[in-house]
């Protein structure tokens, strides 16, 4: 499946919801915001979200500090 992932466009295998892009990419969900397509996602949809090919994904991290 190929995403467009923050501007670039990647391939993946074995990855068909944004749980599962999420763990490939080693991220913490805790700490991401996930837009698909143009509409933010709830974290809680993560695992309910199909991905499909062609899909622009965008992520933001969140980063503490002081």
């Amino acid at each position: 499946m190929t995403l467009t992932l923050n501007g670039e466009t990647r391939s993946f295998t074995g990855v068909d919801h944004l749980a599962a892009l999420v763990t490939a990419l080693g991220l913490d969900g805790r700490k991401v915001a996930i837009e698909r397509n143009l509409e933010i996602v709830p974290r809680s949809a993560y695992l309910k979200t199909a991905l499909c090919d062609g899909d622009r994904i965008e992520i933001v991290h969140f980063i503490g500090g002081g």
